[in-house]
């Protein structure tokens, strides 16, 4: 099989991205677990309901919006409802699917943990970086995530992990770029 390789500049960006981006997250998910019993999967969701509508999403929605697959979804929920942090619930108009829906438990940790989560964000990557470092990587992320929906995304914009210009991350903040506005 011929292939490629990277050239040394790209070897670099990318091993220092994957790099960066495993630390970060390892030192979130390991403040989530230790601090308030929480996965990385289920503080993504309950962030998720926390931002939307009624504390509620069609499973469907949230499973294309975080990119899992329905399998992943439902299986994640099983866990989170044995905890009593999420409900199923019936989908108004698709009798098939399902909502998954926040609960006062639910809700009660989400709001216990968002605090610390913002506190090692900033702990682990925004206080490290120089405004313009931030913008520079807020530009290039954006670059990539243009890319992504363009050549990898079926609906584009449509997809509903791309509806109105909102984007979501692996931990589910949602947010808009500014040539989206």
């Amino acid at each position: 099989m011929d292939q490629e390789s990277l050239n040394e500049r790209e070897t670099r960006a990318w091993v220092r991205f994957q790099h960066m981006r495993i630390e970060v997250n390892v030192v979130l998910a390991r403040m989530l677990t230790r601090d308030f019993g929480l996965t990385e999967a289920d503080f993504v969701i309950l962030l998720r309901l926390s931002n939307s509508p009624e504390n509620r999403l069609r499973a469907r929605d949230m499973a294309a919006a975080l990119q899992w697959d329905r399998s992943r979804l439902s299986r994640q929920v099983s866990r989170m409802e044995t905890r009593g942090t999420v409900m199923r619930a019936p989908s108004e108009g698709d009798a098939r699917g399902y909502d998954v829906a926040l609960t006062d438990a639910g809700r009660a940790a989400f709001q216990a943990a968002w605090p610390s989560y913002v506190t090692g964000i900033r702990h682990c990557f925004a206080d490290v970086l120089a405004p313009d470092q931030l913008d520079a990587l807020t530009d290039i992320a954006e670059t990539i995530d243009r890319h992504f929906t363009a050549e990898h995304c079926p609906g584009g914009l449509k997809d509903p992990a791309k509806a109105d210009g909102a984007r979501t991350t692996a931990a589910g903040l949602e947010f808009r770029t500014a040539a989206d506005q």
